[in-house]
């Protein structure tokens, strides 16, 4: 997605359970990548030390300035559905959407897996 001459990147999904508000993650997940030297620029989806996003929050449905939960690119995104699917296969989206039928139509773009 995006540039296509910049260097291979790895892509991963990580599930986990918090007690912040999504807001509240948003801004430490933004801190984290700060920390580990990412820098601001105006190139859209250029090389970068490190990404971070929310992709999901529950059931919670988010269109804000800030934050929109489901990621807005989540079921068009190989780099995303397949380690999301390999994490939860029985998955689904708060529309219903379910992640292994999400996959079964997705190409993987030359999506490979790091064993």
């Amino acid at each position: 997605m995006g540039l296509f001459d910049q260097p291979d990147y790895v892509n991963a999904v990580a599930a986990f359970d918090t007690l912040l508000e999504p807001l509240v993650l948003l801004n430490q997940i933004q801190r984290i990548e700060l920390e580990f030297g990412r820098k601001h620029t105006m190139e859209r989806w250029g090389p970068r030390t490190l990404d971070l996003d929310i992709l999901l929050f529950g059931d919670l449905k988010l269109n804000s300035e800030l934050l929109t939960v489901p990621h807005s690119g989540i079921k068009v995104r190989e780099f995303v559905l397949y380690p999301l699917a390999e994490i939860a296969p029985d998955l689904y989206l708060p529309d219903g959407s379910a992640i292994i039928d999400l996959v079964a139509v997705t190409d993987r773009r030359g999506l490979t897996t790091i064993e």
